[in-house]
């Protein structure tokens, strides 16, 4: 077994961090580095295509595990199970002052691993990042809206 695990910390609530992860219609707004078609919906199957040229790679339909408000976690395998299998898994967790941290990982299991990891790990890592880095943005604006500090922020103060 391998694991890859990269975490970000977002000056944004866990909960929007959370709606920005698992909005997937909204994906092609600000995720360039995967597409995902389905609901974060725990025993529901995903269509979902990795890396820079999310529109242009092969898609695999992995079944979400776990979508709880704080876990997104799905199971995918390449053709067959036991090949070449990976447990993704996107952790959202609170912190002080309206932060959150976003932990991304992914453990991969199967005859292809090495092989696989050879070829494409250091890609795979760095596209985690650059996710990561893709949700921090969104989630940023976003909570700066609401907050009435970003682009939409004319509205009136409470009375």
């Amino acid at each position: 077994m391998h694991e890859l695990e990269t975490a970000i910390d977002i000056d944004a609530p866990a909960d929007v961090v959370w709606a920005v992860l698992t909005d997937f219609d909204a994906y092609p707004e600000w995720n360039r580095y995967t597409r995902v078609d389905g609901e974060a919906v725990a025993g529901t199957t995903l269509e979902v295509a990795p890396g820079p040229d999310a529109n242009r790679v092969p898609t695999f339909r992995p079944e979400i595990l776990r979508a709880d408000g704080g876990e997104l976690r799905w199971l995918g395998h390449l053709i067959v199970p036991g090949l070449f299998d990976g447990e993704h898994r996107f952790v959202v967790e609170p912190l002080d002052g309206d932060r959150s941290r976003l932990v991304q990982s992914e453990q991969f299991r199967g005859l292809l691993v090495r092989p696989v990891l050879w070829y494409a790990g250091a890609d795979t890592e760095a596209t985690f990042e650059a996710v990561n880095r893709a949700v921090k943005a969104r989630a940023e604006a976003l909570a700066a809206d609401i907050g009435g500090d970003g682009p939409r922020g004319d509205r009136a103060p409470a009375a």
